[in-house]
């Protein structure tokens, strides 16, 4: 929970040492007096009272706007959004900072600029964008440090730590920035900002396991804060810390405390954490109807508020709360709302941007080539009088080089179109090529007119059937059946993709795909294995809608072979990449031979993945020329690391 609590460092840091300033301009002495009067009142309410905050910071916009007072302006525009920052209404936040920055820019108030830039890096911190929270946070402390201002240095540092703080690889460089603001909070005389990191320190010693560590910075925090509204983090650090020991009369008391003193606040994040924390608390009690009334009171907030980590927090905890409680059904609910948010969370693998980054240095330089332009002005000027007489002079040349050009100007253009359209129609017929072969097929027929057939010593092979399909085709309108059977398709084509796996075909209602061609592939057969599991999910998923309305469940047999195949290009006149041997037939026999619902896969294929899947053995089957062949099913339960060691026969095959 260290994230909001940081967050109100640099918010904190922003108020106290910037807003209070008077700033007078050209305006009227009395009037802009008034707005700085205003701008004081707006944030002695931030505290207590959010809503008084914005509309006194809104008379301070008004009045500001009709005296042409600029700098008050945006500062009463960075208090209203102070006020609804604290209400926990980030789209309102955001718009108002936005504007503030955009007349600091215009002022070119570098301090304005570096506060603003902070606090808007805290929204994007609050919401769980850390890659521009990251950004906004480095562009105000590089400011900041270049104006030597030790409060925009401490709110900077702070945002700077709480992004480490957020991943668990960098929990000891967020340790260190933390231990290092304590100074500045006692050089600047800032005890709110003291109190405030103290509570944050006192959290990551919390998730280190060193209690006694984390009791002391909660405790110096609540006696340091008094009643701030980030008093309740600590109480409910405190409450954490006694519930993980046992003793959960004490750690009720203290989140109760926090509950009580947030909702007076109507500090929506401590709300949040206080409820979290009883919900905890009677979770490890196996209270668990009380425990999942307050996971709901908690999930309402967060999801009102968008805070997605809380959400995660939330979800995870509910899940596992109704799986103890028997309730199988809610439980499986709250699994897949933890599973959507996990993919929001943390399956954006996203770069940081460095254009932000650039803008300093690309303003500046624009600007020296203005000034540099401005400076040659009056030498241009002359240049071109000079010149004026002899370009007249070659003006009936120019308009008629101008003529020839046009000419031939159009005549490019003819071109260009239709090379447009060739590249248009020859993009089209290889997109189309694309659909039907692999890529590296495609290219090798559109080269070479002709694909290679090739030996392929290790390929594995996947082939999929739906039972009793004859039964549900009589039972079905033609169009009906058709439209389920591809949407079933086209979801195991996604899952395919997903794992790097080829489409060889379908037959009826049978899908085939494989595993380490064209290309080789050294994972293949785990990720055939791993598709195979998710291709079941899937028709599980799909069961589940379909028996809400009443219909049917279709269910579906896969079976699962490796070994060496021959694959290459058959036709003329409508090409078909396919593949043979008795890998396949094998593969074929496994599913015939398997169960709806299961991954039945051959002794090959156990060998390899058994290390990273439980497998039970069901027996063998006989094949043609080849023998006894066992059979196993895969239960779906990792056995180890999901990380293929792969065989040394794979190896040298490739």
């Amino acid at each position: 929970m260290i994230t909001k609590l940081i967050v109100a460092v640099t918010l904190l840091v922003s108020v106290n040492g910037f807003s209070q300033k008077p700033v007078e301009e050209r305006a009227n002495n009395g009037d802009t007096s008034t707005v700085n009067q205003l701008l004081q009142l707006s944030k002695d309410k931030l505290a207590t009272a959010p809503d008084s905050t914005i509309t006194i910071a809104l008379q301070a916009v008004d009045l500001a706007d009709k005296i042409e007072f600029l700098k008050g302006k945006a500062l009463a525009l960075k208090n209203v959004g102070l006020g609804y920052y604290y209400q926990g209404k980030y789209v309102e936040t955001l718009d108002y900072w936005t504007r503030s920055l955009a007349i600091f820019e215009t002022l070119k108030d570098e301090t304005g600029i570096a506060n603003l830039l902070s606090n808007i890096g805290a929204v994007y911190n609050d919401r769980g964008d850390d890659v521009k929270a990251l950004d906004y946070g480095l562009r105000s402390l590089s400011l900041a440090e270049k104006l030597k201002d030790t409060l925009r240095i401490l709110s900077a540092s702070n945002l700077v730590a709480n992004i480490y703080n957020g991943k668990p690889q960098t929990k000891d460089k967020a340790l260190t920035y933390l231990l290092k603001a304590l100074p500045l909070c006692e050089k600047t005389g800032n005890t709110e900002a003291l109190g405030i990191i103290s509570g944050n320190i006192g959290d990551i010693y919390y998730e280190k396991g060193n209690d006694s560590k984390a009791v002391e910075y909660y405790n110096k925090a609540i006696d340091v804060l008094g009643s701030h509204p980030m008093v309740p983090f600590a109480y409910n650090g405190i409450g954490k810390v006694y519930a993980r020991q046992g003793n959960y009369n004490q750690a009720l008391n203290y989140h109760n405390l926090a509950l009580s003193m947030a909702e007076k606040l109507d500090v929506k994040l401590r709300i949040i954490e206080s409820l979290q924390g009883l919900a905890d608390v009677y979770h490890k009690k196996e209270n668990f109807s009380t425990a999942i009334a307050y996971y709901d009171r908690a999930e309402k907030l967060a999801d009102e508020s968008k805070l997605n980590h809380s959400l995660k927090d939330i979800y995870k905890a509910a899940a596992e709360t109704y799986e103890q409680a028997g309730d199988f059904r809610h439980a499986y609910a709250y699994q897949r709302k933890l599973d959507n948010i996990k993919d929001t969370l943390f399956n954006e693998a996203t770069e940081k941007k460095l254009g932000a980054l650039q803008f300093e240095f690309d303003l500046q330089k624009k600007q020296t080539e203005i000034n540099l332009l401005t400076k040659d002005k009056d030498l241009q000027t002359a240049k071109i009088k000079r010149q004026q007489f002899a370009k007249n002079a070659f003006l009936v040349g120019l308009l008629l080089a101008f003529t020839i050009a046009a000419l031939i100007y159009r005549g490019y253009l003819v071109k260009a179109r239709t090379h447009k359209i060739l590249d248009k129609q020859k993009n089209e017929i290889e997109n189309l090529l694309l659909n039907i072969l692999p890529k590296e097929v495609a290219v090798e027929l559109q080269t070479k007119g002709h694909a290679t057939p090739r030996q392929y010593e290790s390929v594995s092979v996947m082939f999929t059937d739906f039972q009793a399909f004859t039964v549900l085709a009589d039972s079905m309108p033609p169009d009906q059946l058709v439209a389920e059977l591809d949407s079933c398709f086209m979801a195991f084509d996604a899952i395919i993709e997903k794992y790097n796996l080829e489409k060889i075909k379908t037959i009826g209602d049978s899908y085939m795909c494989a595993g380490g061609i064209p290309v080789s592939d050294l994972p293949h057969v785990l990720n055939i294995a791993k598709a195979g599991l998710e291709i079941q999910q899937y028709i599980t998923d799909h069961n589940l809608v379909r028996m809400e309305r009443g219909l049917k469940p279709w269910v579906v047999r896969i079976g699962i072979h490796v070994g060496p195949v021959i694959a290459g290009v058959v036709g003329k006149k409508k090409y078909a990449y396919d593949i043979w041997g008795s890998t396949v037939n094998i593969a074929s026999r496994m599913e015939s031979n398997g169960e709806a619902g299961r991954v039945n896969i051959s002794h090959a294929v156990y060998e390899i993945i058994k290390d990273y899947y439980v497998c039970t053995h069901r027996g063998k089957i006989t094949a043609k020329n080849i023998g006894d062949i066992d059979m196993y099913f895969i239960e779906d339960k990792p056995n180890g690391k999901m990380t293929l060691k792969v065989p040394k026969e794979l190896v040298a095959s490739r």
